[in-house]
């Protein structure tokens, strides 16, 4: 599976942005995952690709929605009431397990807001 993560860029503090992932096949999970500056890299959501069953981090709960469009074969990941702290780069994952294990990355998009 190749993925194609698109969709940075900056944003005001309290915003919204939209994340793409292209996927060049299928996978059982897709999942969005965020590197900010000086940081490790951490786990945002995650979506089964059939039956679209999701889960997110506490820290995105209520602000972040990830979801599938089949007919484009992508998963987005919308993302509200934005703060600075969520400034970082943008991953996108994918495992046939469906575990903790993530064999297949996306190149990441930059995503910055500002206060």
């Amino acid at each position: 599976v190749q993925l194609q993560a698109s969709g940075g860029g900056l944003v005001q503090a309290g915003g919204s942005l939209r994340l793409s992932c292209a996927a060049s096949g299928r996978a059982l999970t897709v999942g969005w995952f965020r590197q900010a500056p000086g940081k490790e890299r951490e786990f945002l959501a995650r979506i089964i690709w059939n039956g679209g069953i999701t889960y997110y981090a506490d820290s995105v709960k209520g602000r972040f929605s990830i979801s599938i469009d089949n007919a484009r074969n992508t998963v987005s990941l919308q993302m509200s009431s934005l703060k600075p702290e969520d400034t970082g780069v943008y991953y996108c994952a994918a495992n046939w397990n469906g575990g903790s294990t993530w064999p297949y990355w996306g190149q990441g998009t930059l995503v910055t807001v500002s206060s």
